[in-house]
């Protein structure tokens, strides 16, 4: 008898049974604009010309990084489905897009079909919350590249918008004011330092409750990734809202000076938020620097508007509304 693709370690029917599982849950996500099912060689979703008559497309990729380490440590894989989501509504939101369609990949030594029906779950989970489809995506069995248990996730994110409406940072000037809304932990960013600090040089037990977490590390490093897909709504198109940034790998200052022209510069006021007691604990741990913990994490921060001064009370006001603790973390400065 001959050698076969699964004496090589590819398991196409695996592939097959979780391809089913993935369909089913993929429905869960469709609306009207959704043309064809799982299962094509690519999705299809059709913009609605009436709503966007100037439609520019949005488009950004990426993935949830070594949190998946976490994932792996706790055996808990709905979560970061979820982060992958939630991180790429996030980023195209910025420029003001609504997010319509999402695909995704998952790379692994093994495929099995219900840890990648879970994975994908916290996926269509997060597709429903966002009012965005889950239209595709590709499992990749890889032997001899991944380490057993393990796997890779990365997610792609279609969105749209007026081409009068985008919001680019153009219109900052100096004297706006920047507005934090605060973080649900630490994303999606700075899993490797926090990793090395409680893992390699402190042996801490990942399971292991916290009294000073009240819940053990696994819990606190899994939080799921927000969305502020309803804030940014909220106040997309008021007048004083000159540019928004997600607050990723870079933190505040890096993230934010991305939407700045030549010759303005920020001003961030360390102070006016009270930084969550995980990163507090981490920089204790690993007697980390001010200014390293200040690029490698959120430090409490999710997003960021820049709004001109004037309308600072009003966007605020909105954003409350809205249930979010909006504080004012800086200025623009020439």
């Amino acid at each position: 008898m001959g050698v076969s693709y699964k004496n090589s370690g590819v398991d196409l029917g695996a592939a097959d049974a979780a391809t089913k599982k993935i369909a089913a849950l993929a429905r869960s996500t469709f609306d009207a604009h959704v043309l064809r099912g799982i299962g094509l060689f690519a999705g299809f979703y059709a913009i609605d010309v009436q709503k966007y008559p100037q439609p520019v497309v949005v488009t950004s990729i990426d993935g949830v990084g070594t949190k998946l380490k976490i994932a792996f440590m706790m055996d808990i894989h709905d979560t970061v489905g979820q982060d992958l989501v939630n991180h790429c509504v996030n980023d195209i939101m910025t420029s003001g897009a609504d997010p319509l369609a999402f695909t995704d990949y998952i790379g692994a030594l093994n495929l099995h079909p219900d840890k990648i029906a879970t994975i994908v779950s916290g996926m269509a989970k997060a597709c429903r919350d966002n009012g965005c489809a889950l239209i595709g995506g590709e499992t990749a069995e890889m032997p001899g590249f991944y380490a057993p248990g393990e796997y890779d996730l990365a997610g792609s994110i279609i969105g749209v918008l007026n081409k009068n409406d985008l919001i680019d940072g153009s219109r900052i000037a100096s004297g706006d004011v920047i507005i934090g809304l605060p973080a649900s932990g630490l994303h999606t960013n700075g899993y490797s330092l926090a990793r090395y600090v409680l893992f390699n040089i402190h042996k801490i037990d990942v399971a292991q409750y916290v009294d000073e977490l009240q819940m053990s590390w696994g819990e606190a490093l899994l939080k799921i990734h927000k969305s502020y897909k309803k804030a940014i709504e909220a106040v997309r198109w008021h007048p004083g809202v000159a540019g928004i940034s997600h607050i990723t790998g870079g933190g505040i200052e890096g993230n934010t000076r991305r939407l700045l022209r030549d010759g303005l510069d920020l001003q961030i006021d360390w102070n006016g938020w009270d930084v969550p007691r995980e990163f507090q604990i981490l920089q204790r741990l690993g007697d980390i620097a001010d200014d390293e913990m200040r690029r490698a994490f959120n430090l409490g921060i999710g997003l960021a508007f820049v709004v001109a001064k004037q309308q600072v009370d009003a966007v605020v006001n909105a954003l409350l509304d809205q249930g979010e603790q909006a504080k004012i973390i800086g200025h623009i400065i020439k």
